[in-house]
């Protein structure tokens, strides 16, 4: 797999850089099997942090005449971020074939891992991805691509600080909060300014379990938050970014703050 070089590819016995249809008179025949219910990440967005490499499960099932035989075929979920799954140039594969349990005389379900390395990704790839499947005849090496099966949303990390001062402060008095926000850059594999960006100041009193937004702050060019409130009751203070398509949403640690 390299995303970066345009040659993503399926690693393992379903590796697309290996496919290769051995010289006949006539071409080998794709597995007449067909892909549904594909989950990756349990449907969940996927947030990729710099320098990092993540493994995430997949569950798929696949459906096929009583004349094909799942023992001859090797079958995976795939990631892509073409208009086809056909497309080689920005595909992620599972690491090996997936492993399948009979349900019935033309049903099985299957589990995978797909294994996605931050350094192999560039930052445009941040989006929402398609998933698809494929199917490859163990003898003959005939393969059949499945698209749009469904999306998953793949996302550079964030991070977000918070420091409220002074610690203690009088009641009525400002306190002044600051932060920080950064975004995780893949291809020089750091965390990197992340400006512009609306970013909610929130509350939570002493005692309470939930916190409430009391402003709305944008991060400065070099990712830079502050701003200023009256001090009021015990509690925490947090930034937190509610996040997009491409970058992740975050939340601080609260800073305790005590009001005497």
């Amino acid at each position: 797999m390299r995303i970066r070089a345009t040659v993503a590819a399926v690693t393992g016995a379903l590796a697309l850089s290996a496919f290769a249809v051995p010289a006949a008179h006539a071409a080998p025949v794709a597995p007449n099997v067909t892909f549904s219910n594909v989950k990756i990440n349990s449907g969940k967005a996927l947030s990729i942090g710099a320098g990092s490499t993540v493994r995430v499960s997949a569950t798929y099932t696949v459906t096929h005449p009583t004349t094909v035989s799942m023992a001859n075929v090797d079958t995976g979920p795939l990631l892509y971020r073409g208009t086809s799954a056909a497309d080689p140039d920005t595909l992620v594969g599972s690491d090996a074939p997936g492993t399948c349990t009979t349900v019935d005389t033309t049903t099985v379900n299957c589990s995978a891992t797909i294994t996605i390395p931050a350094d192999e990704l560039w930052n445009s790839d941040a989006g929402t991805w398609k998933q698809g499947g494929i199917a490859q005849d163990k003898k003959t090496r005939a393969e059949k691509r499945q698209s749009d099966l469904g999306t998953l949303p793949i996302r550079r990390a964030t991070k977000l600080t918070t420091d409220a001062a002074p610690e203690p402060v009088k009641k009525g008095k400002i306190l002044t909060v600051t932060g920080k926000l950064t975004r995780a850059d893949w291809e020089r594999g750091t965390y990197g300014v992340f400006s512009s960006q609306s970013v909610q100041l929130q509350f939570r009193k002493a005692g309470a379990t939930a916190y409430a937004t009391v402003k709305t702050v944008t991060s400065s060019s070099t990712g830079a938050l502050k701003t200023t409130v009256t001090a009021g009751y015990d509690g925490y203070y947090r930034f937190t970014y509610a996040g997009s398509t491409p970058s992740a949403p975050v939340s601080a640690a609260g800073d305790y703050v005590d009001v005497q």
